[in-house]
């Protein structure tokens, strides 16, 4: 079978795209990029965490659903938008490292339904540990049947 690749320019805009809005305040940032994958990352910061000093929950699940969507986006032409649909998402441990990173990658690709699962690593010194997983199912829409009213 032959591999799909995303050229250069819609892996560079889907990167910058990636860290705006309310992604941009959380500080996750784009790292690669390709054919049904994503990755991103986060520096740590204390308010990131909770009140017990582990990052929040949130933090992870938001990482998780974004990223997964990107790895969508690479999927698609350049006219369409993904919109999350349903997401689950299971913390395995407490995550309290310097850095999280997020691997997304597509396991169904379909026209308009697509189906990403996302693994988010807690870096603690010198490892990277597994504390969430995330099934995401998205909807593919065409940009023009889309509005913010």
């Amino acid at each position: 079978m032959k591999k799909r690749v995303v050229n250069r320019e819609r892996v560079d805009f889907l990167k910058m795209d990636y860290e705006r809005g309310f992604i941009q305040f959380c500080g996750y940032e784009a790292v690669h990029a390709e054919w049904g994958r994503f990755q991103a990352r986060v520096q740590i910061h204390e308010h990131h965490r909770q009140q017990d000093g582990f990052i929040h929950a949130g933090v992870m699940a938001t990482m998780a659903d974004h990223t997964a969507g990107y790895s969508a986006f690479t999927t698609v032409p350049a006219s369409m938008q993904i919109l999350t649909i349903e997401f689950k998402i299971n913390f395995l441990r407490p995550a309290f490292g310097s850095i999280l990173l997020c691997s997304a990658q597509v396991i169904r690709e379909g026209k308009q339904v697509i189906v990403s699962e996302s693994e988010v690593y807690d870096v603690r010194e010198d490892a990277e540990v597994l504390v969430a997983k995330a099934m995401v199912t998205l909807m593919a829409v065409p940009k023009e049947k889309l509005t913010a009213k």
